[in-house]
């Protein structure tokens, strides 16, 4: 069941040289229990899942040191969200926990870009890099599959195989980045709830019992929908079973009402981390929106699509407030590769490295550092970073079918969806 509402800032702590202190990643983990997920969960095999082992050659996700005292579990943790409700909260947790569960989880509906939502499969790079983190800081990572969600939520055709497909290809996605699959569980959604019906549906009958409908519809962003759509009464059963929640800054609502939830029912309280939420690549776009491909850079994208898509992205001169061309330095370059490499002539300053935000900031708004120099090393960047998927799409034969299966249903249901239009 779908729940959550805001919560109050709390500042960011630095995430040593890499200069990126709001690395942020949509994940759902948890430890403790809000709501208890199942202790023998079933695992899905993934064949050659060994982060090292994907077609393409050596992954180049950051390789991230194990966290091994409690201020540095704490320190890494906390660096995923620009939000923490509580931090002394997840420092509890930490202390008596060595190996926290957490949770994510994704819908399976449609391309995926490289940045991480819940909703809209926003899952790549900084998901990458914080699962990675959770996992060196001996968390048991558990991602829901939400392929039933997904049907509910009437996502391709509310036809289950396509989604599953999805699903399978957003895997894909991650064994080609690097994710550490061996230290996950990926659960789908169709098989984990009828495993145990007579847990999950008396839960859903006493959060419905406990909340208003009211309560219940302003918390409906966490399926990408607006509190003024016509809903089914079926999008109102979404899954949410977590310790420590981590979603992005517009999920607060559902995140804050599973906290009140736990806490009248006498549960333990999710701690929740919230991400920072990434722009689009135009102007004045909040989110990335997949329905406005210039503005979302896709995991598929080849590497003129990435060059283009940055080129024609807004970067004012001297502007730092609101340029979405920074955010994605600081969110995805610096927590990556730890350093933002800058090619330029002589005449106009050299070639530089920036080791932090803060000089790159300083630069940029003075004027230092033009607009015509981040684009080039954002766009190279970018790619470096999406290579690895390329080349493991291209070089296993499953992956190039798997594909091929989904591009072939997003064209046609995308076709009908025109159709329907005229």
């Amino acid at each position: 069941f779908s729940c959550a509402a805001p919560a109050r800032a709390v500042s960011d702590p630095a995430i040593g040289k890499d200069g990126a202190p709001l690395a942020g990643s949509d994940a759902s983990s948890g430890a403790g229990a809000a709501v208890d997920l199942p202790s023998s969960l079933a695992t899905m095999s993934i064949a050659g899942s060994d982060a090292s082992s994907a077609a393409g050659g050596a992954m180049n996700l950051p390789h991230i040191m194990p966290a091994r005292s409690l201020e540095e579990r704490f320190s890494v943790l906390r660096s995923i969200a620009e939000e923490c409700i509580e931090e002394d909260e997840l420092l509890q947790l930490l202390q008596n926990s060595p190996n926290p569960i957490c949770y994510d989880g994704f819908e399976p509906s449609g391309r995926i870009c490289i940045l991480p939502r819940f909703v809209g499969n926003h899952l790549g790079v900084v998901k990458a890099i914080n699962i990675n983190k959770m996992v060196s800081c001996g968390c048991k990572v558990k991602i829901l599959v939400a392929d039933w969600f997904a049907m509910l939520n009437k996502k391709l055709g509310e036809d289950l195989d396509k989604i599953q497909n999805v699903g399978r290809y957003m895997i894909e996605v991650w064994k080609a980045l690097g994710v550490n699959v061996d230290a996950v569980e990926f659960l789908w959604s169709s098989e984990e709830i009828f495993k145990r019906p007579n847990e999950y549906w008396p839960l859903v009958m006493d959060i419905a019992q406990k909340r208003s409908l009211n309560r219940i519809v302003r918390c409906c962003q966490i399926m990408g929908r607006s509190e003024k759509d016509d809903l089914t009464a079926a999008q109102f059963l979404y899954p949410y079973a977590v310790d420590i929640c981590q979603l992005g800054m517009d999920q607060r609502k559902v995140n804050m009402l599973a906290r009140e939830y736990a806490e009248l029912s006498g549960k333990s309280k999710p701690i929740i981390l919230s991400h920072h939420m990434l722009p689009g690549l135009k102007e004045g776009q909040q989110k990335m929106s997949k329905s406005d491909p210039s503005s979302a850079i896709f995991m598929e994208d080849d590497e003129a699509q990435v060059n283009l898509k940055i080129k024609k992205s807004f970067c004012p001169m001297k502007v730092i407030e609101g340029n979405p061309c920074l955010e994605y330095v600081q969110h995805i370059i610096f927590p990556w590769f730890g350093r933002f490499e800058v090619a330029r002539k002589e005449d106009n300053g050299g070639n530089k490295i920036y080791e932090g935000m803060e000089e790159l900031l300083h630069d940029y708004g003075e004027g230092d550092l033009h607009p015509a120099d981040v684009k080039p090393a954002l766009a190279r960047a970018i790619n470096k970073i999406l290579q690895p998927v390329r080349d493991h799409f291209k070089g296993s034969t499953e992956a190039k079918v798997l594909l091929k299966t989904v591009k072939v249903t997003l064209i046609i249901l995308t076709s009908v969806v025109i159709r329907k239009m005229f």
